[in-house]
């Protein structure tokens, strides 16, 4: 091989390491916008960045494999925060390894999730990370994708496509344990789904009935409110509802942060006192929980982790790198205990 056909191939994230004299590691944190590096130690990889053309080359490499150095985003709604910061989480992980992302909103709207995986525009990009609101696995069957499929969330358990999600039974029973351990006994539920649905609520109420039957304590159907599209005025309704009907709670679970804040909104209202009165607890640790009045206790699912593991995931199917067989993955998470919930 000549020195001249070396000088041509697109440098790796190893070169870039090996140029800076860091890690490979080091070098995919500040590409990824992770912080806590060095300055001294960040110029020296910008500047390796630059010298060997790291982008450009990643650019040319794709054009020679006949790739777009594209992937496309379909997620529900970008009005959701949860869904707004996971699509900032994944255009990152994404931008690191060279690849950009079309993001497309499909509002539930089962034609729209067909077109998404099936319709020209699937032509368009590498790969599609897919999270139906609408479509289920039988319908994922009858679809003939053209590019390779990550699928987001648990609309979809079991198919013939990589699937990553958060733990949202786990991060439920997390929720509730907590509440338990601060004296809780009459925990309400906002965001329960109906009986033929399934998703993500399935799964959280599942961990809510789990943490109630571990601690010995009873579940009343009546404090489980079923709350449309998980919204901030669904939290509101839902709560006025539960305070209205008279039947005592002493702290509420909401489903996701929206509702978490919706009740908020709503037990200050009518007056009752949080966390003194009544505890409430979200899922999703959206940037908002950080900033409500009281802040907002809430299951954090590490996002940005869920993000990395599906772009990592898609890029390898691309790439022809991934098992033969579909890989389930699911995320960390932790509770991040703020002041609706924490007595003192």
């Amino acid at each position: 091989m000549t020195t001249e056909h070396q000088a041509r191939k697109p440098a790796t994230i190893y070169d870039v390491a090996a140029r800076a004299g860091v890690s490979h590691q080091t070098v995919s944190r500040l590409l990824l916008g992770h912080d806590g590096i060095r300055p001294e130690t960040r110029e020296r990889i910008q500047v390796a960045l630059a010298e060997l053309d790291y982008r450009k080359n990643v650019m040319a490499s794709n054009l020679r494999n006949g790739r777009t150095g594209m992937i496309s985003l379909a997620i529900p709604s970008l009005n959701q925060p949860y869904f707004a910061e996971l699509a900032q989480h994944v255009i990152v992980a994404a931008r690191s390894i060279g690849l950009t992302v079309f993001v497309e909103t499909t509002e539930g709207d089962p034609d729209r999730e067909r077109e998404i995986v099936s319709g020209s525009r699937a032509s368009l990009v590498d790969g599609i990370l897919y999270s139906p609101l609408a479509l289920g696995s039988g319908d994922l069957e009858t679809i003939d994708a053209g590019s390779p499929i990550v699928l987001l969330g648990d609309r979809i358990l079991h198919s013939q496509f990589d699937h990553v999600t958060m733990p949202n039974a786990g991060g439920a029973r997390a929720a509730v344990q907590h509440l338990i351990a601060q004296g809780r006994t009459r925990i309400a539920v906002i965001g329960a789904e109906h009986p033929s649905d399934y998703g993500a609520a399935t799964l959280r109420m599942q961990g809510y009935h789990e943490a109630m039957r571990a601690a010995g304590l009873p579940t009343d159907a009546r404090l489980q409110v079923v709350a449309g599209q998980w919204v901030r005025s669904d939290g509101v309704t839902a709560t006025e509802q539960l305070i209205a009907s008279g039947i005592p709670f002493d702290s509420i679970f909401c489903f996701n942060d929206a509702l978490a804040l919706g009740a908020l909104r709503a037990l200050q209202s009518a007056g009752i006192s949080v966390p003194q009165d009544v505890a409430v607890v979200g899922f999703d640790d959206t940037e908002d929980a950080s900033y409500s009045v009281p802040s907002l206790t809430s299951v954090t699912p590490h996002t940005e982790q869920l993000a990395e593991l599906a772009v990592t995931l898609l890029d390898r199917r691309i790439k022809g790198m991934a098992e033969t067989t579909p890989q389930d993955l699911v995320s960390d998470f932790d509770i991040k205990v703020r002041e609706s919930s924490a007595v003192s």
